[in-house]
């Protein structure tokens, strides 16, 4: 497959910190090579804890401002947060409005999300958390087709928000991937975005060593030292 080089990039997870476990090296690349990179969280993360003594309130603020953190740490543009509930996610109309508006507003080349297929993977040993098949499955049928469609949430329409078109989408999907990025110049602000997570990962040193094996794997069969790999859509 051609390589990518988009001139807006538009990532769109449920929880602060997905973005930067599946896509940041790629994310990072995007920005040296100039683009515009947005993150769009859709969850507030107010469960992601297991400190007993802190309150949901207290965990939203913390990880909105380490997702900031994270964004800059890879060249990002910004990061919207949308605040649904986090645990509760459901596919509805209201939140792929939500996603369109963003969408429309932004008007990337390249939308990065996860794999909503990905319901578990029995050789990691994890079961896909519920609000990323949501979050991933809104993103899905949010650029296509309602981001496309005039017609579809045309008070969205009304306001100025015009329809576009994003050529690429790339999913993660820890199964399986049919195009590989090569982030082995990009690994670094890939750990450093991920260590902007404190709330979430204890030691960042055994995360790195995790997340080499991970994309030493993937970068193998490309010669890549490190990589991430997407399934790729490229819309007609």
């Amino acid at each position: 497959m051609n390589k990518l080089n988009p001139k807006v990039v538009l990532g769109v997870a449920a929880h602060p910190d997905d973005l930067d476990f599946g896509a940041s090296g790629t994310m990072a690349g995007f920005a040296k090579n100039g683009a515009d990179v947005h993150y769009l969280i859709v969850t507030d993360g107010s469960k992601g804890s297991s400190d007993m003594k802190l309150s949901s309130a207290e965990l939203i603020k913390i990880r909105e401002e380490e997702q900031r953190n994270a964004v800059k740490e890879v060249g990002g543009k910004s990061v919207t947060f949308l605040g649904y509930p986090d645990g509760e996610l459901e596919i509805t109309m209201a939140l792929k409005k939500d996603i369109v508006k963003v969408i429309r507003t932004l008007k990337p080349d390249v939308v990065i999300t996860m794999d909503p297929s990905m319901l578990y993977s029995a050789e990691r040993g994890f079961i896909n958390h519920p609000d990323h098949r949501a979050a991933a499955q809104a993103t899905l049928d949010s650029v296509f087709p309602l981001a496309r469609d005039h017609m579809v949430f045309p008070e969205l329409f009304a306001n100025g928000y015009l329809p576009h078109k994003t050529a690429t989408v790339l999913l993660t999907n820890f199964n399986t991937n049919d195009f590989v990025v090569d982030i082995t110049d990009t690994f670094p602000n890939k750990i450093a975005a991920l260590k902007a997570h404190a709330s979430q990962i204890a030691d960042i040193e055994e995360v790195k060593e995790w997340m080499g094996e991970i994309a030493g794997k993937i970068g193998k069969s490309s010669g890549y030292k490190y990589a991430e790999g997407f399934v790729r859509i490229d819309l007609n």
